[in-house]
Formats: structure tokens, C-alpha cells, sequence
């Protein structure tokens, strides 16, 4: 837990034996999870992300455009749109499909995710 406004951020411990104050990934000790928060924690997961981001704007802009009759623009959108999510999806799993290799794991193996 996260002190609040009025609390200090290092704990009374009365016996003495210190709180470590270890920032480390992932937290062991707050969730039993192997890959909590791997999506944020992994920087080569982030042009996936954008990548999908990007899509389902395109997405949007592709229907307000079908919307208003500009049937060219709708047409190059869904192709973005679907280059751009397609590709993100596939960055995303791609790099999942490493670090499980890393383990010695198939992607299809329980545990973490």
C-alpha cells in the first residue's frame, strides 16, 4: 500500500529490524502473478502498444469519415487501421513469446498471465 497524504513514507518498525525498501521487478512480495505488469515494465512492448493505440484511432477516423460520405478516405483508413493494429498485435506477442522463452515456457503454459 501507498502511504497517504498524511502519513510518512518510512515505517515504525519496534523491534528494529528495518523495512526494506527494495524497488525491484517484479514485486514478490504484493502479488503472486510472474508478470504483473510486464506490458509497462517492458519498454520493447511499448511500439506494439502504440501501434494498437494508433489503430483504433484510425478506427474512429475511418468511421467518421464512412460517416460523412468520404467513401477514398474511409477505404485508406480501414487499410491503416488494420495494418496498424494487426502489426502492434503481433509485435506484442512476439516479444510475450520471448520472455516465456526466456523461461523455458510455451506461451500456451499457465502461470503469471
Amino acid at each position: 500500500m501507498l502511504p497517504g497524504p498524511d502519513e510518512p513514507t518510512q515505517r515504525y518498525d519496534p523491534a528494529g529490524h528495518g523495512l526494506p525498501r527494495e524497488h525491484s521487478f517484479p514485486d514478490h512480495a504484493r502479488t503472486a502473478r510472474s508478470h504483473a505488469g510486464e506490458a509497462i515494465e517492458d519498454a520493447r512492448n511499448w511500439p506494439g502498444m502504440i501501434l494498437v493505440g494508433v489503430g483504433v484511432v484510425t478506427v474512429a477516423l475511418t468511421l467518421t469519415a464512412a460517416g460523412y460520405g468520404f467513401e477514398g478516405w474511409a477505404i485508406i483508413g480501414g487499410i491503416v487501421a488494420a495494418v496498424c493494429l494487426l502489426t502492434g498485435v503481433f509485435l506484442i506477442i512476439a516479444e510475450h513469446r520471448k520472455v516465456k522463452a526466456r523461461e523455458g515456457r510455451a506461451l500456451t503454459d499457465p502461470g503469471g498471465h
